[in-house]
């Protein structure tokens, strides 16, 4: 199955917890921090809840 590359873009200071805790459960710990998980569904749809602070490429 295909990869992408998450990358947190912008601080998680005065997000909802509800986006703090899609942060944590994606891997993304702090700033310019980079993760690779699968392209499917259940991850597209927490990237799209914090869509406003990573940035998305293909792996």
């Amino acid at each position: 199955m295909a990869t992408i590359k998450i990358k947190q873009i912008k601080s998680r200071i005065n997000c909802p917890k509800v986006q703090k805790e899609t942060l944590d459960a994606l891997g993304l710990r702090k700033m310019n921090h980079t993760v690779e998980h699968e392209d499917n569904p259940c991850i597209m749809g927490m990237v799209n809840r914090v869509r406003h602070l990573v940035e998305v490429t293909k792996a």
